[in-house]
């Protein structure tokens, strides 16, 4: 199972916020109404994720939206799985993980995002960061460079 986890549908949700702001006696925008009931069940049910197949179409559309703004490949170009690292250094993915990132799906790829967040011990969080942040687009939900093409 590929799970899209709570912060991603909460980042989803501040992104259309932003850009669909809903003014007094206004209803939500779609994309925002579409991943607020999601956000309410998991709440309900003290769910941490969400499968990424079982999301509702107008809630996946509207996560795909915010993910499309998100940076592909947390690469920093340096990589030390080249060198025999099981656990690239730069960016803090597997060998498998950065070997297997092109056919990977989004709910995937945020799942070794948050994960490597979280363990904040990559070069790309400390002592490259400024590589990290270069081309880094400017918003609240920007937390690392802008999409590129790069495995």
């Amino acid at each position: 199972m590929t799970a899209i986890h709570i912060t991603d549908i909460e980042a989803a949700i501040n992104h259309w916020r932003e850009r669909a702001p809903a003014c007094t006696g206004m209803a939500l925008a779609p994309q925002v109404q579409a991943l607020a009931e999601v956000y309410a069940l998991m709440v309900y049910r003290h769910e941490d994720a969400v499968d990424e197949n079982r999301l509702p179409p107008e809630a996946l559309q509207a996560w795909m939206g915010w993910y499309d703004t998100t940076p592909d490949t947390p690469c920093i170009a340096i990589c030390s799985t080249s060198q025999g690292d099981d656990l690239c250094k730069g960016c803090g993915r597997t060998f498998d993980e950065v070997q297997h990132w092109p056919a990977m799906t989004p709910g995937a790829k945020r799942q070794v995002w948050r994960r490597i967040t979280l363990e904040h011990s990559a070069w790309r969080f400390n002592r490259y960061a400024e590589r990290a942040a270069e081309g880094r687009s400017t918003g609240p939900t920007s937390h690392a460079p802008a999409r590129t093409p790069s495995a």
